[in-house]
C-alpha cells in the first residue's frame, strides 16, 4: 500500500510538472513572437487572443504597471469577449490595434508575466469541464466583458483599482484556455468583487466631491 501511494504521488508530481512546463512553453513562445503592434501580436484567432489577454492582464496584478495599460487591456478584453459571444474574432479598433509594443514594453511585460505565470502554471489543470464547454460560452463571454468594462472604467479615487479586474480577466482567460472550472469559478467571484469595488469607489468619490462642494460654498 505504501509503495502504491508513493507511486501515485510521484505520478501526480510528474503530471503537474508536465502541465507547468507546457504552459510556460506556450507563454514563452507567444512572448518571443511579439510583433510591433498589438494587432500583429495577438492575431485573429479567439484561442490565441484569450492567451494574450491572460498574458497582458498579468502585469496589472501588481501595483506598478505600464501607464495607460489598464484602458488598453480593458478594451481588448471587451473585444475578445464579443468574439466569444459571436463565435468569431472581432477586429480591433484602430486606436487599439496600432498600439506599438517597443522593446521597453516587451521587456517589462516578460518580467511581470513570468512572476504570475508560475502560479497559473502550477495550479491550472482541466477540471469541472462543464463550465468551459460550448453551452457556457455566452455566460463566460458576458463575465469577461463585465471584467473588461470594470477594468476600463475610470474611478474617482486613487487606489489599486485595477488589481481585482485584472485578477478576474487572468482567471477567466486562463480558465477557458486550460479548461479549468475552478479557475473560472474564482474568475466569476473576482468579477463580481471588481464590479462591487468600482461601484463603491464611485460612491465614495461622489460623497467626497459633495463634501468638498459643500465646504467651498459655505
Amino acid at each position: 500500500m505504501f509503495r502504491s501511494s508513493t507511486r501515485s504521488s510521484v505520478n501526480t508530481d510528474n503530471r503537474q510538472k508536465k502541465r507547468q512546463s507546457a504552459v510556460e512553453r506556450i507563454a514563452a513562445a507567444q512572448l518571443a513572437a511579439m510583433g510591433g503592434t498589438l494587432a500583429d501580436t495577438i492575431g485573429d484567432n479567439n484561442r490565441q487572443r484569450l492567451l494574450w489577454l491572460g498574458l497582458l492582464a498579468s502585469p496589472l496584478l501588481f501595483p506598478v504597471a505600464l501607464p495607460g495599460m489598464a484602458t488598453g487591456v480593458g478594451a481588448l478584453c471587451v473585444v475578445v469577449a464579443l468574439g466569444l459571444l459571436l463565435s468569431r474574432p472581432i477586429p480591433l479598433p484602430r486606436w487599439l490595434g496600432t498600439l506599438e509594443l517597443n522593446a521597453r514594453v516587451k521587456a517589462a511585460l516578460a518580467a511581470m508575466v513570468n512572476r504570475s505565470l508560475r502560479v497559473i502554471a502550477r495550479l491550472g489543470r482541466p477540471r469541472w469541464l462543464l463550465l468551459s464547454n460550448r453551452p457556457a460560452r455566452l455566460f463566460n463571454g458576458s463575465m469577461l466583458a463585465v471584467a473588461g468594462l470594470s477594468m476600463a472604467m475610470p474611478v474617482p479615487l486613487i487606489s489599486f483599482d485595477n488589481v481585482l479586474p485584472a485578477l478576474a480577466i487572468v482567471l477567466i482567460s486562463w480558465g477557458l484556455r486550460l479548461r479549468d472550472g475552478w479557475m473560472l469559478l474564482a474568475g466569476y467571484l473576482a468579477t463580481a468583487t471588481a464590479v462591487a469595488s468600482v461601484g463603491l469607489l464611485w460612491w465614495g468619490g461622489s460623497v467626497a466631491a459633495g463634501e468638498v462642494w459643500s465646504w467651498v460654498w459655505r
